[in-house]
């Protein structure tokens, strides 16, 4: 019986251990602040790459004017060796995301990419005088429209009227 009492021992010594480390945690988790909201997103500056894009770019460069207080701008890149690619985020009121792209790449990859897998609808929409296509499923929904030498995708995770409130205010110079 010798043995036994070892044994108890141990599993006594690392019940007490773990209870310990229990009530550390507890302590930590009352005492340390936490922040459980979401972060706070940084605005960002896109005149300067607006302007860029405008002047290198083979077709009109499109920005949204007028948007409300409420619309983040959170990303911005114009790549010229890439299709003249141009792409515009923000955080739409309410969290949402959507973004414009706009590319003189083949319309079919493009929309595919801008818009994360999202198929075209039968269904059109008139926004600003301009025809656009709706694109749903994959990761965005989207409007995409097709014209003055470029391919314009508006996606993201917002609803179809924060996606045509986006489209109604893009303007190209």
């Amino acid at each position: 019986m010798a043995g036994s009492n070892g044994k108890q021992k141990t599993v006594r010594d690392m019940i007490l251990s773990l209870g310990l480390i229990g009530i550390a945690a507890a302590v930590i988790y009352v005492f340390i602040p936490h922040d459980d909201s979401a972060p706070d997103v940084q605005k960002v500056d896109y005149r300067v790459e607006l302007l860029t894009a405008r002047r290198a770019a083979s077709y009109p460069v499109a920005a949204p004017e007028g948007l409300s207080a409420d619309w983040k701008a959170t990303s911005v890149r114009f790549r010229a060796d890439d299709f003249d690619a141009w792409h515009l985020g923000f955080q739409a009121p309410g969290g949402e995301y959507v973004q414009i792209e706009q590319s003189t790449q083949k319309p079919s990859p493009f929309v595919d990419e801008a818009s994360q897998g999202a198929e075209a609808t039968k269904q059109t929409q008139e926004i600003a005088g301009r025809t656009w296509t709706r694109y749903t499923g994959g990761r965005y929904d989207a409007l995409v429209h097709s014209g003055d030498g470029a391919t314009t995708v508006v996606a993201g995770t917002g609803s179809f009227a924060q996606l045509a409130e986006m489209a109604k205010s893009l303007r190209t110079a």
